[in-house]
């Protein structure tokens, strides 16, 4: 099921990074001063990984100290990425199969972007029932 809007469309065009040296406390700064989730992390235009709500979160759980923690010890190092041509039926399909919420847009391994869930319901809400209904599938019983 195709929805003919494509990721191009709906990405994030300049999603925010900082560098795998960055200390987490500056980094949480940058997060709240910029609106967002998580931060690409990248060295010499490489995508390295990203530091996620989720990191911080398990961080804190681990009594880690934020002022002394760079993101390269905690960030996520699993990259799963998408193309700016395809649709965003295929990017949700994605997340939900690989139970992430962004994904970086590239080319030519270049980050040209990022996709989160959040972009994806902003320009096609109705989208929002096939994700719960593909969430629900996920997360029930498997019948024997």
């Amino acid at each position: 099921m195709k929805i003919g809007v494509s990721v191009m469309d709906a990405m994030t065009k300049k999603p925010v990074s900082v560098s795998p040296d960055e200390n987490i406390t500056n980094c949480t700064k940058i997060m709240l001063d910029k609106h967002v989730g998580s931060l690409l992390v990248k060295e010499n235009e490489k995508l390295l990984g990203f530091l996620t709500e989720r990191d911080l979160v398990r961080m804190i759980s681990m009594g880690i100290d934020p002022k002394t923690t760079k993101v390269k010890q905690i960030m996520t190092t699993r990259i799963i990425t998408i193309t700016p041509e395809k649709d965003i039926y295929d990017a949700i399909t994605l997340m939900n199969r690989e139970n992430i919420r962004r994904l970086p847009v590239m080319v030519n391994e270049r980050v040209i972007g990022l996709i989160t869930l959040k972009d994806i319901l902003a320009i096609q809400p109705t989208l929002f029932e096939l994700t719960m209904d593909m969430i629900d599938i996920k997360n029930s019983p498997q019948k024997m």
